[in-house]
């Protein structure tokens, strides 16, 4: 089995803005074109795992998210990453669907989609609903992107200010 780098899309690969449904919009973080080269160059499957609640509650359609994926993937392309999945959650948060984060729905899929092993895997997220996630999955190595020290409070593993902090974090304890 292969290993899995689990990313949050907003906050993580780019800005929050909230709500992003136009590609205009969607505005890479510094930093994340080299982590996921890094991550690439690492043997990690990357796999976008994103909660989308905007569709369900009506302020973008799916079509939306899908140029926003588009655009996201020609950006990142230009940079010379690939996606091996990407995966959304279209409900909204009162819908009780198995796939929205903190349940670990998105991310078995994406491990099966791509044959990876969730205890050999990594996430990176933004949210303690991430953490939760990548627990819930089986995944043993789980990062919190936003403010430095935040770490223990959700259980994750480190933390960093950025996806470009936590991924040197992952890759220099191997």
């Amino acid at each position: 089995m292969i290993k899995a780098a689990f990313l949050d899309r907003d906050g993580v690969i780019n800005h929050d803005l909230s709500y992003i449904g136009r590609p205009e919009d969607f505005l890479l973080i510094a930093g994340v074109p080299e982590a996921l080269r890094m991550l690439r160059d690492a043997g990690y499957a990357l796999i976008v795992v994103t909660n989308q609640s905007g569709i369900g509650r009506g302020y973008y359609s799916e079509s939306d998210y899908w140029r926003v994926t588009d655009r996201m993937r020609a950006l990142l392309s230009d940079e010379g990453i690939e996606f091996a999945a990407i995966l959304h959650c279209p409900h909204a948060p009162d819908d009780g669907c198995e796939c929205r984060k903190p349940m670990p729905g998105m991310l078995l899929d994406g491990a099966a989609h791509v044959g990876a092993a969730p205890d050999e895997s990594v996430l990176f997220g933004d949210k303690p609903s991430d953490i939760a996630a990548g627990r819930s999955a089986g995944v043993t190595r789980c990062f919190l992107i936003g403010e430095p020290g935040s770490a223990a409070l959700c259980g994750a593993d480190g933390d960093g200010a950025d996806l470009l902090s936590c991924v040197r974090q992952v890759l220099a304890a191997r």
